[in-house]
């Protein structure tokens, strides 16, 4: 089964670089669609935190770990692109010597610019909604942001690492099951588990940030510290899809064999047919 996911995860990468250098601008828009759907997560995990918040209440956080878990839901059922999940998939597939290590860096850019506009622009129509204007609507949104920003570079970076680790199994772990229930219970327990705990996911937090900021806001939540947040936690992430998800596996699967290499070859070179076949569609 392991080694079946691993190909699907070659296969997936192989997709992806197709569809950039057939055209950048599409895939800018998958990612842009992406964070669109990752807005559309912290929107319905703080709008349904705040009921709890606003009582004190200590299930606040659980709910809202609970209910973020719509989108990851959306990226891998409505064909979102996403940054974090991208440095596993492309180092693993340069790793097996599917992509080139320069095609890695771009796409990478490319997928992280995309997931950046996305966010500033699902922000901007939250804004012109009205939904989280005023404080009883937000006060969650905003101590959790607030404390994003509080925290030191190291903390910040190490809980990316873990976060990112996390998120690409919960992308990964369902290559290994069958039926899309099982699937669907793997992701949202394994992205609860990352919101509960605490992690740090860059694109999440450039979502929560670009709301929090984009709406009253007090004091305690300024670009600056967005940035502080932003630029160690997306280097964490790196560093958790890349070396503990994409170099941890390409060692432990071992060498291909000859025979493993060809039927890779075909396996692809059938779903890149199947690929045109759909976008000729």
């Amino acid at each position: 089964m392991e080694h079946t996911a691993l190909r699907d995860v070659e296969k997936l990468a192989l997709k992806k670089q197709k569809v950039f250098d057939q055209s950048i601008i599409k895939y800018l828009l998958r990612a842009i669609l992406a964070s669109a759907f990752i807005g559309f997560g912290v929107i319905i995990a703080f709008k349904s935190g705040n009921l709890f918040y606003a009582e004190h209440s200590p299930m606040a956080y659980p709910i809202a770990a609970f209910t973020f878990g719509t989108a990851i839901v959306l990226i891998a059922y409505a064909g979102g692109d996403l940054f974090t999940g991208n440095t596993f998939y492309f180092t693993y597939a340069a790793l097996r010597g599917k992509m080139t290590w320069p095609k890695v860096l771009k796409m990478w850019l490319g997928t992280y610019s995309g997931n950046l506009i996305g966010a500033l622009l699902f922000a901007g129509l939250i804004y012109l909604t009205g939904i989280m204007a005023s404080g009883d609507a937000n006060g969650f949104l905003m101590s959790v942001a607030a404390g994003k920003m509080s925290h030191s570079t190291m903390e910040l970076f190490f809980r990316a690492v873990l976060c990112n680790w996390l998120v690409c199994l919960a992308f990964y772990v369902p290559m290994t099951l069958k039926g899309d229930g099982p699937k669907l219970f793997t992701m949202i327990l394994l992205v609860f588990g990352f919101f509960i705990s605490g992690y740090e996911h860059s694109i999440a937090n450039m979502s929560t940030f670009a709301i929090a900021l984009i709406v009253d806001h007090p004091d305690t939540i300024t670009i600056g510290k967005a940035l502080h947040n932003i630029i160690p936690v997306t280097i964490g992430n790196i560093v958790g899809g890349a070396v503990f998800m994409a170099i941890f596996y390409n060692y432990v699967s071992g060498p291909k064999s000859e025979d493993e290499d060809k039927f890779s070859e075909e396996e692809d070179q059938s779903h890149i047919v199947q690929f045109d076949k759909v976008a000729e569609k």
